[in-house]
């Protein structure tokens, strides 16, 4: 399975803000050129017009943008960012050091209150990077279908998944790929990715 995910866009109005799964307002004009942009790489690489994204409007609203272009729009809460619980929506300057120590101290397994720890995450991901397995080895069809359906066995056999997500989960994408664990040390967590960027995993 070829994995394509972009980040979304970049919102506006975030600076010091913890915001994993608080919603967040995203210039139009960016989600537009994000979607303009996926749609151009889908034509020049000949890919189906299927994508999926997150509940959260950064994300969702690309896809509403390529559903109008005929794409077909997934909706799947398995895409979300961390979920940061009695953090969200608040400035990283008004937590406390204490919590943040904790959370630098025991990386992979603290949680704030009411949200999910790293190590939940990569469950998360992991968990719906082996169900798109699973339905992509469902449509691989024998050699003898093939031929009876007129379709190339190289246009079966790579399927590609289409996602617009989030830089936590596309960093825990990374690790898993790599057959990695979730760090243990803050500081061995990757910058993320751009807003808009492309990234690329095969599984």
């Amino acid at each position: 399975m070829q994995l394509y995910i972009w980040r979304h866009p970049k919102p506006k109005q975030v600076q010091g803000l913890c915001f994993g799964q608080h919603e967040v307002m995203v210039d139009r004009r960016k989600l537009k050129r994000l979607a303009h942009q996926i749609l151009r790489f889908v034509r020049v690489n000949q890919l189906p017009k299927r994508i999926w994204v997150s509940p959260l409007q950064r994300s969702k609203q690309v896809g509403e943008y390529l559903a109008a272009q005929g794409f077909e729009c997934h909706v799947d809460a398995q895409l979300l960012e961390t979920h940061f619980g009695a953090w969200e929506g608040r400035l990283w300057s008004d937590i406390s050091k204490d919590e943040i120590d904790q959370w630098c101290e025991h990386f992979a397994d603290f949680a704030p209150p009411g949200g999910e720890s790293l190590r939940q995450l990569f469950e998360r991901v992991a968990a719906w990077i082996e169900q798109q397995k699973q339905t992509q080895a469902e449509l691989n069809i024998d050699v003898t279908t093939h031929a009876r359906l007129n379709v190339t066995h190289q246009t079966v056999l790579h399927q590609a998944v289409l996602v617009v997500g989030h830089a936590g989960w596309i960093s825990s994408a990374k690790f898993i790929q790599q057959g990695q664990q979730p760090p243990t040390q803050a500081a061995h967590w990757p910058r993320s990715v751009g807003h808009g960027q492309l990234s690329c995993f095969k599984f």
